[in-house]
């Protein structure tokens, strides 16, 4: 077992780096806010390190509930593959969504939505999220887990007033879905740690 939970030292300094920035001035919080957003004209300006910078801060604090559901999920992500494996599906989900709503979005003309913020924890959380069902049992509870996931995050989507945010969670949600059937392919057996919880 790890002995640093990573997930919640990130959760942490993603906190602690929001309120930070509330003490800071107006325009100086708006251009840190602008030069680390995965927005339309930072990706076309070729400023790919924001694929990075993005999933580092947050444009206000995390609400306490969302926070601590952030913290469990790489918490429990971490002690079921390890800090490495949850890393990489959190980087992989979040880069990959942000670039399926870059490609959806390039050719727009809206000012405002080029150049409108983008950064946060969201689409790593639902990566890891989507994969994490491959670690519940096989049958209804995982097919449950995995419909009402989707449904939560297709509603949203599908409403009047969505944004393109909305879409980065299915997207990043589906990007996890997928990476839990793979696991699922390669596995061909239940994940033991999750059984010995369940007992």
């Amino acid at each position: 077992m790890n002995p640093i939970p990573w997930g919640a030292v990130y959760a942490g300094g993603v906190q602690l780096g929001a309120y930070a920035l509330e003490r800071t001035g107006p325009a100086d919080r708006e251009r840190l806010l602008r030069g680390c957003s995965t927005n339309v004209d930072n990706l076309a300006a070729g400023h790919w390190e924001t694929l990075l910078s993005s999933a580092l801060v947050v444009e206000e604090p995390m609400p306490l509930p969302y926070a601590l559901l952030l913290v469990a999920v790489l918490g429990y992500a971490e002690y079921a593959y390890g800090a490495w494996w949850t890393a990489a599906v959190f980087l992989f989900g979040h880069a990959s969504a942000t670039l399926l709503v870059y490609g959806a979005l390039r050719r727009t003309t809206d000012s405002a939505t080029r150049r409108a913020v983008d950064v946060g924890t969201s689409y790593g959380f639902n990566a890891v999220l989507g994969t994490l069902t491959s670690a519940l049992p096989r049958g209804p509870v995982r097919t449950a887990a995995r419909v009402g996931l989707l449904a939560l995050a297709v509603a949203p989507a599908l409403k009047r007033g969505r944004t393109f945010t909305d879409a980065g969670h299915l997207a990043a949600l589906g990007i996890g879905m997928g990476v839990s059937l793979a696991l699922d392919c390669l596995s061909g057996a239940k994940h033991q740690k999750i059984i010995r919880i369940s007992a």
